[in-house]
């Protein structure tokens, strides 16, 4: 009997320095991003920098518990990413993986998270159907999709007479959805799509695909393209001279680095919308000097998603004095997102953030002060006319 009570002594001894153990590990946070690839730029370090803010701004402790960042390269590779999810859900218990920029790896992540009861905030990834037919109770998408890209400067080119449109697109996923989605919205607001080209992705000839697009006569040459392809297709164009006051591109998925990568001599009055601008206002602008600070450069887009994120979340756990999944979810959802680079926007049942977004227009080069200043701002769009209508998504978190 003695040797019974000794050791079951012995096991609620162990048990209880397990479980103090426990609740004194680190509350993890997992960016995984692309740290040498395409995407790197966008996102990559500058994400993993601008989480660390802000754990930092929030004091870099939690529930008594340390916060600590851990970072990951997913190549672009969904077997890499989930695989590496995995990893960090099952052996370092990350509660949160955020950025997720390609999109095959984020869809790959959401279902993970939503099996192992943990959670994910795609920050980076643009696709649409992330919120949609992708959706799930533990998964957000915090910055741009392919819907918002599509819907927002294409309404308001047609409304302004730019009625007719010629696609040059890739031929891959983003950008056959982002082109579906742009047609839907120039159709809805009486614009007409005349025709189209597929390129491969990573060309580099882009002059048969620009005079396909001229001689349609088309009034808008959309260019469904991203990152180094898109960048080649404006500069190309403004080379041979395609892009006039009567065929005027528009760039769908353009970022502000691609703005920089281009020069304001071939992207210059381009008309787009983005999620986050450096210079809006002097709470971008101080989220911007700090990260300036550190990379020598102003945020992404992505890059101030993950930041906004990272205190959502923190703050998500404060309020609900744990680190229960199904408790900080709860608190995500409830609060509303309010910081630095995001102001009074709301998660929507679909893990939509429902942000305002900004038309822009980029500045030629007389009217820039300097580098990386390039927009005008032409008027703020709230988050519910900018993103997927509830009406139209197939998200069955919405039909509840």
């Amino acid at each position: 009997m003695r040797r019974k009570i000794s050791t079951i002594a012995a096991t609620l001894s162990l048990l209880a320095t397990v479980s103090a153990a426990s609740a004194a590990d680190p509350v993890r946070i997992g960016v995984l991003t692309d740290l040498s690839g395409p995407l790197s730029d966008v996102q990559g370090p500058g994400s993993v920098e601008a989480a660390k803010i802000a754990v930092e701004e929030f004091g870099g402790t939690v529930l008594g518990r340390k916060i600590e960042i851990v970072s990951g390269d997913h190549q672009n590779k969904a077997d890499v990413g989930l695989s590496m999810a995995r990893s960090w859900i099952d052996v370092q218990k990350v509660g949160l993986i955020m950025d997720l920029g390609n999109s095959a790896v984020a869809i790959g992540v959401q279902n993970l998270v939503k099996d192992k009861n943990q959670i994910s905030i795609a920050t980076g990834a643009a696709s649409g159907d992330l919120s949609n037919k992708f959706c799930n109770s533990n998964s957000f998408q915090w910055a741009y999709d392919t819907y918002q890209y599509a819907k927002v400067a294409s309404t308001d080119l047609v409304k302004g007479g730019a009625d007719t449109w010629f696609f040059i697109t890739p031929d891959y996923a983003f950008g056959h959805a982002l082109e579906a989605d742009t047609r839907k919205a120039v159709e809805a607001s009486g614009g007409k799509v005349i025709g189209g080209v597929k390129h491969p992705i990573n060309n580099m000839d882009y002059s048969s695909f620009l005079l396909q697009a001229q001689a349609s006569n088309a009034k808008v040459i959309a260019i469904a393209s991203a990152v180094s392809d898109l960048q080649n297709v404006m500069k190309q164009g403004a080379e041979f001279n395609i892009f006039t006051d009567k065929q005027r591109p528009a760039a769908l998925g353009i970022l502000l680095a691609d703005v920089h990568a281009i020069g304001l001599a071939a992207a210059q009055n381009t008309i787009l919308s983005t999620v986050f601008y450096w210079d809006e206002n002097d709470s971008t602008r101080r989220f911007a000097k700090k990260f300036q600070d550190r990379m020598k450069r102003p945020p992404s887009e992505a890059q101030a998603a993950n930041y906004s994120a990272t205190l959502h979340y923190l703050k998500a756990v404060s309020r609900a004095n744990s680190t229960d999944t199904d408790k900080v979810l709860a608190k995500m959802r409830e609060l509303p997102v309010e910081d630095d680079v995001t102001r009074s926007a709301m998660i929507r049942e679909d893990g939509r953030l429902l942000r305002d977004v900004l038309l822009v227009q980029v500045k030629t080069p007389v009217e820039s002060k300097g580098p990386w200043d390039y927009y005008k701002i032409l008027r703020r769009i709230a988050g519910v006319e900018a993103f997927r209508p509830a009406a139209e998504s197939v998200c069955p978190l919405l039909k509840k």
